[in-house]
C-alpha cells in the first residue's frame, strides 16, 4: 500500500485562499477516484470534492463554486485550490482513493496525518 502526504494547510482570514496538495506514492491514475474529505473538530469526517478517472468532479453543496478538486497524473499529486473561504472551512482535510465516490467502504490507503486549515473571521 502507498502513502498519502497532504500538505498547504495554514492559517488564512476569511475570504482568503488556500491550496491543498497531496502526493501520492503510487500512481494515481490505477485508481478510480481520488477525493478530498474534511474532518472539523467534534464532526464526522466529510467528503468535499472528488475526481473519478474521466476528470468528472463533484462537491458538496457547502464548497460548490468555491474549491476546485484537479490531479496531475505525471507528478501523481491531487490537488484542492480553496477560494473565498469561511470559518465554516476550519478543519482538517484529508486525501484518499475511495473504491468509487460516495462508497461507505474503506478507502484504498489508510489516512495520512492530513493538513490543518483554519479559517478566522
Amino acid at each position: 500500500q502507498g502513502q498519502l502526504m497532504e500538505s498547504g494547510g495554514a492559517l488564512v482570514q476569511a475570504g482568503g485562499s488556500l491550496q491543498l496538495s497531496c502526493a501520492v506514492t503510487r500512481a494515481i491514475n490505477r485508481f478510480p477516484a481520488w477525493a478530498w474529505y474534511r474532518e472539523a473538530p467534534g464532526k464526522e469526517r466529510e467528503l468535499v470534492a472528488g475526481i473519478t478517472s474521466n476528470d468528472d468532479t463533484s462537491y458538496t453543496d457547502s464548497v460548490r463554486g468555491r474549491f476546485t478538486i484537479s490531479r496531475d497524473n505525471a507528478k501523481n499529486t491531487l490537488y484542492l485550490q480553496m477560494n473565498g473561504l469561511k470559518p465554516e472551512d476550519t478543519a482538517v482535510y484529508y486525501c484518499n482513493a475511495p473504491v468509487r465516490l460516495g462508497s461507505p467502504r474503506d478507502p484504498y490507503f489508510s489516512w495520512g496525518q492530513g493538513t490543518q486549515v483554519t479559517v478566522s473571521s
